[in-house]
């Protein structure tokens, strides 16, 4: 009896391994893993836990399992990550798309009415997670992603199309603006761009320093290198009374409020907290001209 493995026992066994390699949750990792590994639910499991496991199962459980040991992110085991309400395909070539970027949604809802038939520009892109997550709230607008990597925007086209909103979102390839043509004017422009100071990325957490792309996380030397052209470029290109958001990292909202606003061209520049009271992401409404 000592050899036959259960869901039980090796959920039990994977958690523990996982605790002593610092994965920060380790148990729930483990059963998601095991889960997908038998094309299950996580519900499912508890239903089974004492069920033994064939030969098959558990070659299938130890390659996902061994994914995780080396501290490759779930979400890129899974090929998937929940935001907003939808799921997500995402691979090494995107970020993951995280809880706090959320917040960045939330506000251009709040600011974009319902019945909004106007154009979006999403810059740095990835995976389209927040123009397609305002594209499904509102069905009357479209909107564009801009990305410097063309494997990113493949992910992106993707998601729009799993999620319902290929008809509505476009891709450009190109550094923020550059691809966009002058005359081209938005409701509403997003980004959530690298933001990690240079010096700092190799000190991340091993999920995301050894996994996710650099060039998505690197910033610069004080991770605000791209703010001055957003904020510059966003004032060109926002419509009268155009909203203007973006993420920022830890305690640089401050400094990047004081570029928006040293343009001279927008309005009511307001921070906002993340989920976890840490002032996350920039908002602002472009001066009438």
């Amino acid at each position: 009896m000592a050899d036959i493995w259960t869901i039980r026992k090796v959920i039990d066994w994977t958690s523990k391994d996982f605790a002593t390699r610092g994965v920060d949750s380790p148990r729930v990792d483990a059963e998601l893993l095991v889960a997908e590994s038998l094309g299950i639910d996580r519900v499912r499991i508890y239903m089974d836990l004492d069920r033994p496991l064939a030969t098959d199962e558990l070659a299938a459980i130890r390659t996902m399992v061994a994914r995780r040991r080396s501290r490759e992110p779930v979400a890129y085991i899974l090929g998937r990550r929940d935001f907003y309400g939808a799921t997500y395909a995402v691979d090494a070539r995107v970020l993951i798309p995280r809880p706090d970027t959320e917040v960045l949604v939330e506000r251009v809802l709040a600011a974009v009415p319902s019945d909004a038939a106007g154009t979006l520009l999403d810059l740095c892109t990835g995976s389209g997670a927040i123009p397609i997550a305002v594209l499904r709230a509102r069905p009357s607008m479209r909107a564009i992603g801009s990305d410097v990597s063309t494997g990113a925007l493949e992910v992106a086209n993707e998601n729009a199309k799993s999620l319902g909103v290929a008809e509505r979102f476009s891709t450009v390839v190109g550094d923020l603006f550059e691809p966009i043509p002058p005359d081209a004017r938005f409701e509403v422009i997003t980004a959530n761009p690298p933001y990690i100071r240079s010096a700092d990325v190799a000190g991340l957490m091993p999920e995301v320093a050894a996994f996710e792309p650099r060039l998505a996380l690197d910033g610069g030397d004080d991770g605000l290198r791209l703010y001055p052209a957003l904020a510059s470029g966003a004032a060109a290109r926002l419509v009268d009374d155009g909203f203007f958001a973006l993420e920022v990292g830890f305690g640089q909202a401050e400094a990047v409020a004081a570029m928006i606003t040293t343009t001279d061209c927008f309005d009511a520049v307001t921070l906002v907290k993340d989920y976890g009271a840490i002032d996350r992401v920039v908002t602002a409404r472009r001066r009438p001209r």
